[in-house]
């Protein structure tokens, strides 16, 4: 129910005891599965993330927006959750890690706005141990746990074992061992344009989504204040046009950066350096987000037009902001995960390199003049340079050095995802003529 001041709709904080206990495919599952009985449902995913939402997004039919209460802000969630409500009929959130984890956790957010908790537990080696762990998770905080989806059920009566332990929790769903999950990278999740099936499939997720309609009907719905719309920001960027690179090896990118760069004036040229096509004439400034170079390093050596154009594009002082993997492409050289070489645009003096183990994770944030702009690292490659770092991020919550940020003319490139919407001012100066 909507009014002019609040929105009453059903909202679930969809978390976990741990990672890889299968949200991602339990939200995708929901999300389809509600959607197929005609309800208007909206995801966000709680915490920084680049791949999940994209599945999501094709699970529910609907952008998907970040929810953290550092890195986007108790405001700004407060806005995205009021203008999902006002248009939706069920908003699901999927948390990040555990449920306890972080600073911000996906507890805090659920707290902060009320909203009750939906446990997904990976039941596949366990029974009666279940309803141990989710009164653990509900009380440790505590939250309000407003039921259990069983991802992993063996049979019927494996179900029933684990339904009987919860004690009074209801178990939501369950769905059964997958003969055939979701591929995943050392990023995680393969890209949804890469799984030639993988609408049938979520619709198969959704229909082995074992639901039990009385427990739905008896959640609670949640208040969601609509307020007033945010101030307009200033248009820093009017007549400006950013080239935005957008192919399979820049495919990691937060949609409210775009949307930012649109508020600040900015029009927007997208291209695809994986097909060798050129900056556009048009372009003022160029954004290359994160994405799989490795996994393309040939293709991009290979075109030839993207990386002259590129190189022109820095000669004339053209501002060019590279995150992660768009910084990747600049270096001089990139390995592929086999080790193998390849010459890359040369923007950036040094070769960047796979390595086994994770590089660089977590929530971080750039001190600039406009204030900080936050966001997170999240990469398994490092970069071998001689170039002396313009300044560092900070980590966050532990205030220690995070991630590089190099500025070469008018290149600035660092591992860092910055989150457009937290300082949109020093965004614009990023993108302006003289940034660095």
């Amino acid at each position: 129910m909507v009014t002019a001041s609040h929105a009453d709709v059903r909202v679930l904080m969809v978390s976990a005891l741990a990672s890889n206990q299968g949200k991602t495919t339990v939200t995708a599952a929901l999300a389809r599965s509600l959607v197929r009985r005609g309800l208007r449902v909206r995801v966000f995913k709680c915490g920084p993330d680049f791949i999940d939402p994209m599945l999501l997004e094709r699970a529910s039919g609907a952008p998907v927006g970040s929810l953290d209460l550092w890195m986007v802000g108790l405001e700004q969630c407060r806005r995205a959750l009021a203008q999902a409500a006002a248009q939706c009929d069920v908003i699901l959130i999927e948390g990040v890690m555990g449920l306890y984890d972080g600073v911000p956790s996906s507890a805090d957010l659920a707290r902060e706005f009320g909203i009750p908790v939906m446990a997904v537990i990976d039941a596949s080696a366990m029974a009666q141990t279940a309803g141990a762990l989710v009164q653990g998770l509900r009380d440790y905080g505590p939250v309000e746990m407003g039921g259990v989806i069983a991802n992993r059920i063996a049979s019927p009566g494996h179900r029933a074992m684990v339904a009987a332990s919860l004690r009074g929790i209801a178990l939501f769903a369950s769905l059964p061992r997958q003969a055939r999950s979701l591929p995943e990278r050392h990023l995680g999740l393969v890209l949804p344009a890469e799984i030639d099936d993988v609408q049938e499939l979520l619709d198969q997720l959704a229909q082995q989504l074992t639901f039990d309609d009385a427990a739905w009907e008896s959640l609670r719905t949640t208040r969601i204040d609509l307020g007033a719309p945010a101030e307009p920001i200033e248009r820093l960027l009017a007549g400006t046009t950013v080239a935005v690179a957008r192919d399979a090896a820049f495919a990691f990118l937060y949609p409210a950066n775009l949307d930012t760069l649109r508020e600040l004036g900015a029009e927007l040229a997208m291209f695809s350096p994986l097909a060798d096509e050129p900056v556009p004439a048009c372009a003022d400034a160029v954004y290359l987000p994160g994405g799989y170079p490795e996994l393309h390093a040939a293709a991009l050596s290979g075109s030839a037009q993207w990386r002259a154009s590129i190189r022109a594009a820095h000669e004339k002082g053209m501002p060019i902001v590279a995150e992660c993997g768009g910084m990747m492409a600049l270096a001089d050289s990139l390995a592929d995960q086999a080790g193998k070489e390849w010459p890359m645009a040369g923007l950036l003096r040094g070769r960047v390199a796979h390595q086994e183990r994770l590089v660089g994770l977590g929530s971080q944030g750039l001190d600039t003049r406009h204030g900080i702009l936050r966001g997170h690292a999240f990469h398994y490659s490092s970069l071998d340079t001689a170039l002396t770092p313009a300044a560092h991020t900070v980590k966050h919550p532990s205030g220690h050095a995070g991630e590089a940020l190099y500025r070469i003319g008018s290149l600035t490139a660092s591992y860092f995802h910055a989150y457009f919407p937290s300082c949109p001012a020093a965004v614009a100066a990023m993108f302006s003529r003289g940034a660095a």
